[in-house]
């Protein structure tokens, strides 16, 4: 259909929480597949739910890598775990659960990897940019392939996420890509030790909301405003007090 997905494409179906597939996911992939689509599958587990605690979880998502290419076919799968209380993906549990999931089955497998970012604070905040960065470098360090974000204040609100976090997400990638564990872990610790002070703030109070996408671009220009540019400077120079090394980030 013209104007329509390509078979290049990613075409997306989601498994059920938790190590679920029902009847909707077969008939998607199924037809995904005679088209000769790429097939994405996604699942985002639930940390405090019914998988348990951040071992379990861990060895759940596990499981739910495996399911998306065995029984869907999928060409990669899209993680993203996910925090009960807070509905985020950059708390230090989340964090913990796709980074063991992540270094397993790059150490194990050749599939490709994905994971999906959901911050606590919105756009036009320092916190938004250091949850995305965490994440980032959880993902770099675990091998993930794909970095899927980022969807600020949770995703759920209209316009509430930039080009900025993305590039954020890059700078840190680049950054940590290639450094071992022994040295990237403890900055990691330092990172999300922040942030995650924050979250019942930014569940609660709008200072954390952050400002839409026509706040802080310039919708004709396409470019950042200079206070989030300023923002951004801001959060780069906090990671690099914790001794992440930036080659720019002009």
């Amino acid at each position: 259909m013209p104007g329509g997905m390509r078979t290049c494409d990613s075409h997306e179906c989601s498994q059920l929480n938790e190590l679920k597939i029902d009847t909707n996911a077969l008939c998607f992939t199924s037809f995904y597949k005679l088209q000769g689509d790429i097939i994405m599958i996604e699942q985002m587990p639930l940390f405090g739910g019914w998988a348990g605690d951040v071992e379990q979880v861990a060895i759940n998502n596990v499981a739910t890598h495996i399911a998306s290419f065995v029984l869907l076919s999928g060409d990669w799968h899209l993680d993203g775990p996910v925090h009960v209380r807070w509905g985020i993906t950059t708390a230090r549990e989340a964090l913990m659960i796709a980074g063991y999931a992540g270094r397993a089955m790059d150490k194990y497998t050749h599939c490709l990897l994905g994971n999906q970012y959901y911050t606590a604070a919105g756009p036009g905040t320092e916190m938004c940019l250091l949850e995305a960065a965490a994440q980032a470098a959880t993902d770099t360090m675990a091998g993930r392939e794909i970095m899927s974000g980022c969807a600020s204040l949770k995703g759920t609100q209209l316009d509430y996420t930039t080009p900025i976090e993305s590039r954020v997400m890059g700078y840190m990638a680049n950054a940590v890509a290639g450094l071992p564990l022994e040295q990237t872990n403890p900055m990691l610790d330092k990172l999300v030790a922040l942030y995650e002070k924050n979250f019942e703030k930014a569940a609660k109070t709008t200072e954390l909301r952050g400002k839409t996408i026509k706040q802080v671009y310039d919708m004709t220009t396409l470019l950042p405003t200079p206070e989030w540019l300023e923002t951004m400077g801001k959060a780069m120079k906090t990671m690099a007090g914790l001794g992440y090394k930036f080659k720019s980030y002009a």
